[in-house]
C-alpha cells in the first residue's frame, strides 16, 4: 500500500491530486477533519499538524498525560500522608478524650488538626490523581470546583487559626487580666466557627474563576480528552484574587504574628527580670506567691515557645506555595521551566505543614508528650492508675488559665 503524502505541496496540487488516495485529504477524511476549512485556511504548521492522531496532537500542546515526576512526589507524599493522619488523628483524640488538654489554646490546635487532616485526606489523593493522569478531567465541574474550594478553604483557615492563636497568646500573657473575660470556652469556640465561616466565604472568589477547560476545536474537530481542571475566567481576574489573598491571607497575618510574639517576648523577659530581683529580697508569704508567679512565667514561656516554633515552620512551608500561586499568575513562557521545580517543591512544604505540627508538639510540650504516650504506647492498668493524676491536673488547670 502507497504512503500518505501528508507535505504541503500534496496539499495545494491540482483537483485531480487533492482527491488521490495518495494524497493528504484522504488521511484527513480519516481522521474526520474538515477539508474546506483546511484548504481555506491552512498554515504550514497546520499541514505539520494536520495528520498527527490525538494523542500526539495533546502531547504536543499539554505536554504527557502523566507527570514525569510522578513517582518521587508520590513516595514522598505517601510518606507525609502516613506521618501526618497518624499525627493529627492523635492530636484530636488526645483533645477531645481528655478535659484535662481542652483549653483555650488547644482548641484552636484542634481545629488547625481538623484542617490538616482534610487536606492529607482529601486534597492529597486529588493532587495525585491529576499528576497520575494530568488530562482529561474526569471528575467533572463539581469535582473542580471542590478541588479549588477544599485548597482555598484549608488555606484561608489554617493562616486564620494560627493568626488567633497568636492573638490569644498575647492576650494571655500581655492582659492577663482580661482572659476570664475574653477567652472563655464558648468565646473560642465561636471564633473558631467565624475563622470557619469566613475562610469558606473568601474561597469563593477563586472557585468561581475554575472550571473545565478544553482545547479549542481544529480541523473541524473537537478535542474532549483534553479536559482540565482550570482558570476559564479572564487571567487578570485570576492575577487579582491572588495578590490579595497573598497580601490578606499571608503577608499582613505573619507581620501581626510578628509582632505580637515580639510583644510577647519582651513582657515575658521583663517578668522574668522583676521575678528573679524580688525573689531575693523576699521572705515567707511573699516567698510562696513569688514562687507561684515564677511557675506561671516558667509556663507561659515555655508555651510560647512551642507556638512561636509553629508559627515559624508554618511561614517557612507556606511561603513557597504562595511564591507558587504568583508565579503562576505573572511568569512569562520562558521561565517555566524555573516555575515546574518550585511547583514540586511548594507541594511537599505545603504538605509537609500538615504533617509537622504533631511532631512539634511532641518535640516542644510535656503534656502533649504524655498523653500520646497515654494513647498509643501504655497498658489499661497505667491508664487506671493514672486517671487520679489527670484528674488532679485537670482540676488544677482549670485554675491556672495559660496552661496547655
Amino acid at each position: 500500500m502507497l504512503g500518505i503524502n501528508c507535505s504541503r505541496t500534496a496539499l495545494f496540487t491540482t483537483n485531480a491530486t487533492v482527491f488521490n488516495a495518495m494524497g493528504c485529504p484522504e488521511a484527513a477524511v480519516v481522521c474526520g477533519m474538515n477539508i474546506t476549512w483546511v484548504l481555506a485556511n491552512s498554515t504550514a504548521q497546520d499541514a505539520d499538524d494536520m495528520c498527527l492522531s490525538e494523542k500526539e496532537y495533546l502531547a504536543m500542546f499539554l505536554g504527557p498525560p502523566r507527570s514525569p515526576e510522578f513517582l518521587p512526589v508520590c513516595v514522598t507524599y505517601l510518606t507525609i500522608f502516613m506521618l501526618g493522619a497518624l499525627g493529627n488523628s492523635l492530636t484530636c483524640l488526645v483533645i477531645l478524650r481528655h478535659r484535662v488538654m481542652q483549653t483555650r489554646t488547644n482548641y484552636y490546635l484542634l481545629s488547625l488538626a481538623v484542617s490538616d487532616l482534610l487536606v492529607l485526606l482529601l486534597g492529597m489523593p486529588l493532587e495525585l490523581y491529576e499528576m497520575w493522569q494530568n488530562y482529561p478531567y474526569l471528575l467533572g465541574e463539581g469535582g473542580c470546583y471542590f478541588r479549588i474550594f477544599l485548597f482555598e478553604t484549608v488555606c484561608f483557615a489554617s493562616i486564620l487559626n494560627v493568626t488567633a492563636l497568636s492573638v490569644e497568646r498575647y492576650v494571655a500573657v500581655v492582659h492577663p487580666l482580661k482572659v476570664k473575660h475574653m477567652t472563655t470556652r464558648a468565646h473560642v469556640k465561636r471564633v473558631i466557627l467565624m475563622l470557619w465561616v469566613v475562610s469558606m466565604l473568601c474561597a469563593v472568589p477563586n472557585t468561581s474563576l475554575h472550571g473545565i477547560w478544553v482545547l479549542p476545536p481544529k480541523f473541524g474537530r473537537q478535542f474532549p480528552r483534553s479536559a482540565m481542571c482550570h482558570v476559564i475566567k479572564p487571567i487578570w481576574m485570576y492575577k487579582l484574587v491572588i495578590l490579595i489573598s497573598t497580601l490578606a491571607f499571608f503577608l499582613l497575618p505573619m507581620l501581626i504574628i510578628s509582632i505580637l510574639y515580639l510583644l510577647i517576648g519582651l513582657r515575658l523577659h521583663r517578668e522574668r527580670m522583676i521575678i528573679v530581683v524580688e525573689t531575693g529580697c523576699s521572705f515567707g508569704p511573699e516567698s510562696l506567691s513569688r514562687s507561684h508567679e515564677q511557675k506561671r512565667s516558667k509556663r507561659n514561656l515555655q508555651v510560647t515557645k512551642m507556638l512561636c516554633v509553629l508559627v515559624v515552620v508554618f511561614g517557612l512551608c507556606w511561603a513557597p506555595f504562595h511564591v507558587d500561586r504568583l508565579m503562576w499568575s505573572y511568569m512569562s513562557e520562558e521561565h517555566h521551566h524555573i516555575f515546574k521545580h518550585v511547583h514540586i517543591v511548594s507541594g511537599v512544604l505545603f504538605y509537609l505543614s500538615s504533617a509537622v505540627n504533631p511532631i512539634l508538639y511532641n518535640l516542644m510540650s510535656s503534656r502533649f508528650r504524655e498523653m500520646f504516650s497515654h494513647v498509643t504506647c501504655y497498658s489499661n492498668s497505667w491508664s487506671a492508675r493514672s486517671s487520679l493524676q489527670l484528674t488532679q491536673r485537670s482540676t488544677l488547670s482549670e485554675k491556672m488559665p495559660n496552661s496547655i
